[in-house]
């Protein structure tokens, strides 16, 4: 990385990393790896070399590979969380449709770490959440609830949530796996994902 260079300058100051800015640098360079190729293929050692510390300062925020993969996936999902929750903004039936479409272009621009999250994580990873940016699950449930009315019993909810993910993660899925290959991925995704599908409201 050059002197020059406008992208952001993660290597070890002179004094070395106080403990919480390695573990920030760890997670961005680790992020900024999955755009350029698979969990699989990420190296500690790499990372390490790229951020310019020893392979020892990494293991002392992350024990192994599997520890760093899941905090990349946990940012990766507080991630996809706020942008939902931007494009939702409008609140009802639009927003709650526009968020479904930011989860299917957060996959298709993210493949590798879209693919970490789900794979990495824990089976519903945020049922204790406090902070709604950081739970796409969080944002589904209270969305799920609020279109479906005071009237809906919980089995209903639960329905619909699983409607709604099901639908927006198995496109994402399959336009990742190349089963589906328009010329128009946005237009397949505006059709494809809506709130009337859902039976909801």
């Amino acid at each position: 990385m050059t002197a020059n260079d406008n992208s952001v300058n993660i290597r070890a100051p002179k004094g070395g990393y106080h403990h919480g800015d390695l573990r920030v640098a760890l997670i961005a360079t680790g992020l900024k790896k999955l755009e350029e190729s698979s969990a699989e293929s990420l190296s500690l050692r790499e990372i390490a070399r790229e951020i310019g510390v020893s392979a020892t300062a990494i293991y002392r925020h992350f024990p192994d590979k599997d520890s760093l993969l899941s905090a990349l996936a946990a940012e990766g999902l507080a991630q996809l969380a706020r942008e939902q929750k931007a494009a939702g903004k409008a609140g009802g039936k639009e927003g709650f449709t526009e968020m479904g479409r930011a989860y299917v272009r957060f996959a298709m621009n993210n493949p590798a770490l879209f693919r970490l999250i789900y794979s990495s994580l824990p089976a519903a990873a945020d049922p204790n959440c406090v902070n709604p940016e950081d739970s796409p699950g969080w944002l589904l449930r209270q969305s799920i609830a609020n279109l479906a009315g005071p009237k809906a019993s919980d089995a209903q909810r639960k329905a619909g949530v699983l409607r709604a993910w099901a639908l927006v993660h198995g496109l994402a899925m399959l336009i990742l796996s190349g089963q589906i290959a328009p010329k128009d991925i946005d237009q397949l995704i505006n059709e494809v994902v809506s709130v009337d599908s859902l039976k909801l409201g």
